[in-house]
């Protein structure tokens, strides 16, 4: 069924509440903890952190949740049906392995680990468990993601002849990862989520640069291909005095964009393009170029305004209930993660074009 906003798990819907742990009193923790707690599928059960004052100071506003410095007091002392972890990178791997062996569904935060390697644990824990993993790829829960997909299911734009997304901004130079591991997994996510058959590049090629001479990258280029000879490009960057979410998805019908900054008009749609036929025009069958454009109409769906973070978490809630595997699965964070991996290989390699991993398919059908 394609994935629409009305499509999504809704509120209201009266159910048995699941409890749910918020590991991380970071960033984004507060987040995913306010959510859980003002969703109607969820009770918030606790937070974790090791530092305690911190996670006390989210704890409080939301009704004294109770907190705990680490995984292992948690469990020992309440119940809690799910996870969400919202830790460093690094630590993803080791925190949601501990909370699988302890029989929990769990939520991670992008990227889905520091490595394919670690990722592929995590997905095999979860199918050999039964156990629903979630990779948080928020972007791919706000409405007008929800709405690509379904124009692109619908063939409203046509095929796809090419992708293009700018996500720049001045923003935090990360101490553990470069722009590409920090910035791209929403922009792949995305295209993950609207494309049919998710993300599968045979190769990538990507271009960073450190001009600040932080160690990692700080500017980067990142290409591959798309099914039918198809381009993606995604430009990264957290040098940018100018914030810019945007992307752009062209087709044989009709081009959409996508301007996350701009509530009044986050998407349009144009009826615009290039026509393009082959003429044959002598015996022989030679072909000769004949192309004509298009200029149409242009529009912008209407879209709901609902919260992302909170239609994902109705949708992990929905998947456990469900027992199938989330629009944003743990094989989804996967072949994000075999994106990633390549492009570090092909900085790593002045550029050259770096095969994608893939196998295993088998997950694709776990939770």
């Amino acid at each position: 069924m394609v994935s629409t906003p009305d499509s999504l798990p809704q509120p209201g819907q009266p159910q048995t509440r699941l409890r749910a742990a918020v590991i991380g009193a970071g960033y984004w923790g507060p987040n995913l903890a306010r959510n859980f707690k003002s969703g109607p599928d969820w009770e918030l059960a606790a937070i974790v952190d090791m530092d305690l004052a911190r996670a006390q100071k989210i704890a409080g506003p939301l009704g004294d949740v109770p907190v705990y410095p680490g995984l292992a007091e948690l469990l020992d002392s309440t119940e809690v049906d799910a996870v969400a972890i919202a830790t460093p990178a690094r630590t993803h791997h080791v925190v949601a392995l501990q909370a699988l062996e302890a029989g929990k569904h769990v939520l991670v935060e992008k990227p889905l680990a520091a490595s394919r390697e670690l990722g592929l644990q995590m997905v095999d824990l979860a199918a050999d468990r039964g156990l629903t993993l979630m990779a948080d790829h928020t972007y791919c829960y706000t409405p007008a993601a929800l709405k690509i997909r379904q124009l692109v299911a619908d063939g409203e734009l046509g095929d796809i002849l090419f992708i293009d997304s700018v996500r720049i901004n001045l923003g935090l130079v990360q101490p553990d990862v470069d722009v590409f591991w920090d910035l791209a997994p929403h922009d792949l996510s995305v295209i993950d989520f609207i494309m049919p058959g998710g993300l599968r590049p045979d190769t990538v090629a990507a271009h960073g640069a450190d001009p600040l001479g932080t160690g990692k990258s700080c500017v980067g280029h990142l290409t591959f291909a798309l099914p039918n000879n198809a381009m993606a490009h995604i430009n990264v960057n957290w040098l940018s005095p100018t914030k810019i979410r945007r992307m752009v998805i062209g087709g044989s019908k009709r081009t959409l964009v996508w301007d996350d900054l701009n509530p009044q008009q986050r998407l349009s749609v144009y009826d615009r393009g290039v026509n393009f036929e082959k003429v044959s025009t002598t015996p022989a069958q030679r072909t000769a170029q004949a192309i004509s454009y298009r200029l149409g109409d242009t529009w912008s769906p209407a879209l709901p305004e609902k919260e992302a973070l909170g239609l994902m978490v109705a949708e992990f809630a929905a998947s456990i209930r469900e027992g199938r595997p989330s629009r944003t699965s743990g094989a989804a964070g996967l072949r994000v993660l075999n994106v990633l991996e390549a492009a570090s290989r092909s900085l790593a390699d002045n550029g050259e074009q770096s095969f994608v991993a893939h196998g295993n398919v088998q997950l694709e059908g776990i939770r």
